[in-house]
């Protein structure tokens, strides 16, 4: 009996981990054996997320990296790797370190090399920005913001119902780790984009995206230029940055598992 290849979904800023189960579904019935870890300091629920934000705070990437690499440690064979916004960023990280078979970087934040930075990507992560004590601070969105951040390509009442279902508070760290993170030559938001041994890697960018668009992805895309791995781009145009949990979450979650299929992974 074969036995099934793991999966882990890692999430970004501002979802909870179990945002990810109707994927988890999807990729369980297709073979695979996912799980969705949390971040360092999650809480196993929304509401416990919440209610203790502190929990969170504080961590930054290469904190989320070791993380995912110690789950990835324990398992009897490399996983594929599932990621959305920085969860995308992770993802990347980890491929290019040779700890999983192939990823998959859906609207990832930018990496140590990628120049353009859009005002809307600006203004979706302002509500860290504005004040710089939030490094250290675990930071909510309101609804509003949310809808920006995530919900613009999609109706208001679905976006007030992601955001009562599934947003969390987020560390600042990450952010401002990536806003300086090609002025600093050990940035934690640093990949290895040369590695030619590296799994395939699928780039998702949704057209609409506020927080990543797509211009971005784009820009990501360019990086992996010197390497002749596999690195492939599939573009959502008339989707923003909640693609992986609003209505259409079903169109991208299969385009990722045909592609999976046609690397026989």
């Amino acid at each position: 009996m074969t036995t099934p290849t793991p999966v882990i979904f890692i999430h970004g800023l501002w979802l909870h981990a179990s945002s990810w189960s109707p994927w988890m579904d999807l990729f369980r019935s297709a073979g695979y054996d996912p799980v969705a870890p949390g971040w360092p300091g999650d809480p196993d629920t929304v509401d416990e997320a919440r209610s203790n934000p502190e929990g969170i705070a504080g961590h930054g990437i290469d904190d989320v990296v070791a993380h995912y690499a110690q789950i990835i440690s324990n398992l009897s064979v490399k996983p594929i790797l599932v990621g959305h916004s920085f969860g995308g960023m992770i993802a990347q990280r980890l491929l290019g370190q040779d700890l999983a078979r192939a990823a998959v970087a859906v609207d990832a934040a930018q990496i140590k090399g990628v120049l353009p930075l859009p005002l809307s990507a600006l203004r979706a992560t302002l509500p860290v920005f504005k004040n710089p004590t939030n490094k250290n601070k675990a930071v909510s969105l309101t609804a509003e913001q949310f809808r920006y951040a995530f919900g613009n390509a999609i109706t208001e009442e679905e976006s007030r119902n992601l955001y009562d279902t599934w947003a969390i508070p987020a560390p600042g760290k990450p952010l401002f780790e990536a806003a300086v993170a090609n002025f600093n030559p050990h940035s934690p938001a640093s990949v290895d984009t040369k590695n030619e041994g590296r799994g395939p890697l699928l780039l998702i960018a949704g057209g609409k995206d506020h927080t990543v668009p797509e211009t971005v992805t784009r820009a990501t895309l360019k990086q992996y230029r010197h390497s002749e791995a596999i690195t492939d781009l599939l573009d959502f145009p008339d989707r923003g940055h909640s693609l992986t949990i609003d209505h259409g979450w079903h169109d991208v979650a299969t385009a990722s598992l045909d592609w999976l299929k046609k690397h026989s992974l």
